[in-house]
Order: structure tokens, then C-alpha cells, then sequence
């Protein structure tokens, strides 16, 4: 039986209760459909991004100068997924820019949201293949509590390429 990714059948894995347009520091795993080697490939432990890999570092950039509450921390983009992590500040960053964040700011849900649909958009466009898709339906989140796990978070996003071998993403380590 096909996947149909239009049907709704799995239980969120959403921490019940939790307000993910709050502020605070977020690790999310998004993985490619089919978990297709869609961005690029490791050479001798180095991520390389082919031309869609380099439309996912753009439009994860972008969120950052979209929303003035949002700031990147450490992120990779590997084969078939990426990781990332997103902090929602309560105002904007600063400089220019200092004004307090909007009313409503998006969850960490819509931005993510917004992500996958910009970079969607872009990589179909390059490919001619509207409408196709490109992210699984869902995505890994992790609230970041401290900076302990801050700083072992950043150190697990900025060794991954050197790990892809053992990745549990790498398709040659997926079992049937």
C-alpha cells in the first residue's frame, strides 16, 4: 500500500501542553521525503551542497531575516536531512532592528512551516516539478533547557557530516 502524506494518521509528538511560540531555544531534524540523498553529498567528512542543499541554507537563513524574534544557532545540511537549532527571543534582536516582536509571533510549528514551504517552492522551481514534495510530513524537536545542552547539541550538528557513516538517516544503514 502507497503512502498518502495527505492523510493525518499519526500522534504528535509535540510535548502536550507546551507553547512552542514561547521563547526559548528549539533542536528540530527535518528529513527529506523518502529520505531521498536530495542536497548533496559528503566527501572525506564535509557536507557539499549541490544546488537545492544551497536553497536550504538559503531559506533556513531567511527565517532569521524574515522574523526578528528568530536566531540561528548551529545548523548542518546533510544528504537527506537537516539539523538545526532556533531560538524564538520575547523582542527583536537588536540594531535596527530593536523593536519588540509582534503580538503574535509563530510557533516554532509555523516556522518550520514556513521554512519547508519557501525552500519547497524554491527547489521545485530549479527542478521544474511543481507541486512535488520535497519534506516528510513532520519533523524531530527537542526543547533546549540549558546551556549544557546547548553546547552538546552544537557539538553534535557540527560533527554530523564527519559522522554520516554511522547516521542513522544514511540510507546504507537503514534496514529493510
Amino acid at each position: 500500500m502507497e503512502f498518502d502524506p495527505k492523510i493525518h494518521h499519526r500522534r504528535s509528538i509535540r510535548l502536550q501542553g507546551y507553547d512552542y511560540s514561547q521563547a526559548g531555544a528549539y533542536f528540530v531534524t527535518i528529513v527529506a521525503w523518502r529520505r531521498e540523498m536530495l542536497f548533496g553529498d559528503i566527501v572525506d567528512g564535509e557536507m557539499g551542497l549541490n544546488d537545492f542543499g544551497k536553497i536550504v541554507s538559503e531559506k533556513w537563513r531567511w527565517l532569521e531575516t524574515q522574523y526578528e524574534y528568530i536566531e540561528l544557532g548551529a545548523w548542518v545540511v546533510m544528504p537527506n536531512h537537516f539539523h538545526g537549532i532556533l531560538i524564538i527571543h520575547d523582542v527583536g534582536r537588536g540594531g535596527s532592528r530593536s523593536a519588540p516582536a509582534p503580538a503574535k509571533r509563530k510557533s516554532l510549528g509555523g516556522l518550520i512551516g514556513a521554512f519547508k514551504t519557501v525552500s519547497t517552492k524554491q527547489i521545485n522551481l530549479l527542478r521544474n516539478t511543481e507541486g512535488q514534495i520535497v519534506w516528510q510530513r513532520n519533523y524531530y524537536e527537542h526543547i533546549i533547557r540549558n546551556e549544557r545542552e546547548m553546547g552538546r547539541i552544537t557539538r553534535y550538528i557540527e560533527v554530523n557530516p564527519l559522522r554520516w557513516a554511522d547516521d542513522e538517516e544514511n540510507s546504507m544503514n537503514i534496514k529493510p
